[in-house]
């Protein structure tokens, strides 16, 4: 699944093809995906796009009356084409400019989203959500104040996108190593400087990611059709029984919640 990193990568690399151009017409060839295609999408003309924003793991498409919310779901993503780009079996949605550019959305297992809402703050998919990872809104008092009565272990929990948006089941893995803390510790057991820790180094990892074009999964393309390169930069994820990059001892694995999740035995704590 696309993660924060990946949304950030494509919305970076499709925001000057498409801001400030004229959007002439959607074209929905699969109605149904994790929802129904909104009507109002359908319904779409001569509109500029004002920016391109990112919520969470939504891109928000600003038009003059409102917004399209785009989540890529499990295998979703978009690309750059030209507008007599034949469309393929999962091509599922096409915005098409007057710059001879079209936006396509691609998706095998028809679980992202399209939905339209003329005010982000009434949206139901967004007006849950936590703070976004690298504002100033996420730190250490907040991981505290949230994690009180928290007994659950702290690699699920950082997943919570109540608690802190876009912490995915990678980025939590190699955030938790990089502060030393063991993905089995309970919320509530953290101290305020491993809270600290924890909060710089989630920001890192994160932003690292964003710099090196999002990890490579197999489902993930770039907006340009090429793939992220953050995966050669793993310290712990996926690599059960390889030796620890730091001290040689051996990557732990377990699960959580039915997420894998891999550590160090003699780094984290």
């Amino acid at each position: 699944m696309p993660e924060l990193p990946e949304v950030e990568t494509s919305r970076r690399g499709i925001a000057p093809h498409i801001v400030g151009e004229t959007l002439l017409h959607a074209v929905v060839r699969h109605p149904q995906l994790r929802w129904p295609v909104s009507e109002e999408i359908y319904q779409l003309s001569d509109e500029t796009v004002l920016s391109l924003e990112r919520r969470a793991k939504y891109l928000l498409l600003e038009l003059k009356h409102g917004w399209i919310i785009i989540h890529l779901g499990m295998s979703g993503r978009l690309r750059i084409l030209s507008e007599d780009t034949p469309p393929e079996k999962h091509d599922h949605v096409d915005l098409v400019f007057s710059n001879g550019k079209t936006l396509r959305y691609t998706d095998p297992r028809r679980f992202g989203a399209w939905l339209w809402e003329t005010d982000l703050t009434q949206s139901r998919v967004l007006r849950h959500l936590g703070p976004e990872p690298l504002s100033e809104a996420f730190n250490a008092e907040w991981l505290i104040q949230k994690s009180v009565t928290k007994k659950i272990a702290i690699k699920p929990w950082l997943m919570d996108n109540k608690l802190v948006v876009g912490v995915g089941n990678i980025y939590a893995s190699e955030s938790l190593f990089q502060a030393g803390i063991h993905p089995d510790r309970p919320a509530n057991g953290l101290s305020h400087l491993e809270s600290e820790r924890l909060v710089a180094s989630i920001k890192a990892v994160l932003q690292r990611s964003i710099e090196q074009g999002g990890t490579t999964l197999r489902d993930f393309l770039q907006s340009d059709g090429k793939p992220g390169y953050f995966a050669q930069q793993l310290n712990v994820y996926g690599r059960a029984g390889e030796p620890c990059l730091h001290c040689g001892t051996p990557i732990m694995s377990g699960r959580h919640a039915q997420r894998s999740t891999y550590w160090c035995p003699s780094c984290q704590h």
